[in-house]
């Protein structure tokens, strides 16, 4: 009789993710905590110093939330597209667009310009509907290559990132410079800023989109028909066409859907912290968000947490180098055994401890 069995089925209830994912990250810690020595820095310091900034102080916490809300909607426009059988990767250009669009639009709002009357209760909705349109749009031209011709979403998006970029790069050199400046944007008017939700920090109302978004999206793939039609094409596209489901529309309309995500996570990052439009940045924020979703197993709900730690992971580091005198870098790697060892941890579902072995075994050795 074996010690460890495999299961007929993999064991996927809350409580047994739970357990296999806080294993891999208590893991990935003891791994990391080896890199210290040779900084000559306790470890039990330096995961204080690490998690005590962004989770134990206010000002901490509400940077966490900041880097936490675009990571919160690339990850769901991730999850929308991914369950639904379309491997996108062009959020780093949806991001890069969205931003570029209520950029636009919030500088259209300044004295003397043709929207200078757009009250705040008019711009932020019509902000919204222009950046998820966009992104919508940008990602739906991969859709149609998808859906109608078959072409590869994988390379076809990761190469629309670097066509995304470059139009903003030309934008911020050219028609949108401003006068005698580097090449970013004018100063977006204060009025259209998102407004901070937090005394003292810098966590603004965009979170409170990202969680509205969470929701929705978990209501279209748990208790809609039409999430239900998506999750099937992704599983078993020929099931869902002999099931009657026109699978190359709903391919197009979960493009759609994660683009838009995508690009509302750029509205947030330039109406909520930089406030004006520059060259390079998303810094990569488009495929954070996608190991967020699949850290948080394509669940919409659970990536508001996980986004939360990634984030607030991120903000930790800095204080980790300062108190500890670590390289920021080193995050990076525990960052990195991180997503490795969940990942990995998946597999440990599919196993089990034999109690029975173990005791038998226990019983034959004392008899």
């Amino acid at each position: 009789m074996k010690l460890i069995e495999r299961r007929l089925t993999p064991n996927n209830s809350p409580t047994a993710i739970a357990a296999t994912m806080l294993a891999a990250v208590l893991a990935a810690m003891l791994i990391a905590s080896f890199l210290f020595l040779d900084f000559g820095a306790n470890p039990f310091a330096a995961y204080y110093a690490l998690f005590h900034e962004p989770f134990a102080t206010l000002r901490g916490f509400g940077y966490a939330i900041v880097k936490a809300t675009p990571l919160i909607l690339i990850a769901l426009g991730t999850i929308v597209a991914w369950r639904s059988g379309f491997t996108y990767l062009g959020f780093e250009g949806c991001f890069t667009l969205g931003a570029a669009a209520s950029a636009w639009l919030a500088l259209a709002t300044a004295p003397g310009q043709w929207a200078a009357s757009l009250s705040p209760f008019v711009f932020f909705p019509a902000a919204i509907l222009l950046s998820f349109f966009v992104g919508a749009f940008w990602s739906g031209l991969t859709g149609v290559l998808r859906a109608r011709f078959g072409g590869n979403e994988v390379l076809i998006s990761l190469m629309s990132n670097y066509v995304a970029i470059l139009i903003v790069k030309y934008l911020v050199a050219g028609p949108m410079r401003a006068p005698g400046s580097l090449p970013e944007t004018d100063q977006l008017p204060h009025a259209t800023w998102l407004a901070f939700i937090l005394p003292g920090t810098r966590a603004h109302a965009g979170i409170l989109l990202a969680i509205a978004a969470a929701l929705l999206v978990w209501m279209l793939l748990r208790k809609l028909p039409l999430g239900f039609e998506l999750v099937v094409s992704g599983m078993n596209p020929a099931a869902g066409r002999y099931a009657g489901i026109d699978v190359p529309r709903r391919t197009l309309f979960a493009a759609a859907i994660s683009g838009g995500l995508g690009a509302l996570a750029g509205l947030t990052e330039i109406l909520g912290v930089q406030h004006r439009l520059m060259d390079g940045i998303s810094g990569g924020v488009g495929f954070t968000g996608v190991i967020v979703a699949l850290l948080a197993e394509l669940n919409p709900i659970a990536v508001i947490p996980t986004a939360l730690l990634y984030g607030g992971m991120t903000v930790g580091a800095d204080a980790m180098q300062r108190r500890a005198g670590i390289p920021s870098s080193i995050t990076f790697i525990l960052q990195s055994l991180i997503v490795l060892l969940v990942l990995a941890s998946s597999m440990l579902r599919s196993y089990r401890l034999n109690l029975g072995a173990l005791r038998s075994k226990k019983e034959a050795t004392q008899a």
